[in-house]
């Protein structure tokens, strides 16, 4: 655990949250600042930086974080419709520097640009 880390703070119960979803590899939760009618995070128990912190041997759980996020969605109701987002990058602004998938959905209408 990274002792700053808000997501490694929540995954070790340290912070409350509003928890949909956990087991041994991930823990999903409500985003406190919600961009979407539900938005959910989905987050490695293991402090991960970024995509660019993932290793070869990550993979699988790379892998498994899409996973958990559709299971996520199934679970909420909104597998029908939804994003799942990753954060890259200083430009996309992280909130947190903690790899982890955003949920989004809830829409009455579809997104379109």
């Amino acid at each position: 655990m990274v002792e700053e880390c808000v997501f490694c703070k929540i995954v070790n119960k340290q912070l409350p949250s509003r928890v949909v979803d956990e087991d041994e590899e991930f823990m999903a939760f409500h985003d406190i600042n919600p961009k979407a009618p539900i938005h959910v995070l989905v987050v490695p128990r293991r402090h991960i930086e970024s995509v660019y912190s993932l290793k070869t041997q990550d993979e699988i759980l790379a892998g498994r974080l899409i996973l958990k996020a559709a299971a996520v969605a199934k679970k909420l109701g909104i597998d029908e419709a939804y994003q799942l987002t990753v954060d890259v990058g200083e430009t996309a602004r992280p909130s947190v520097w903690h790899l982890h998938g955003h949920v989004l959905g809830g829409w009455d209408t579809p997104q379109v640009e």
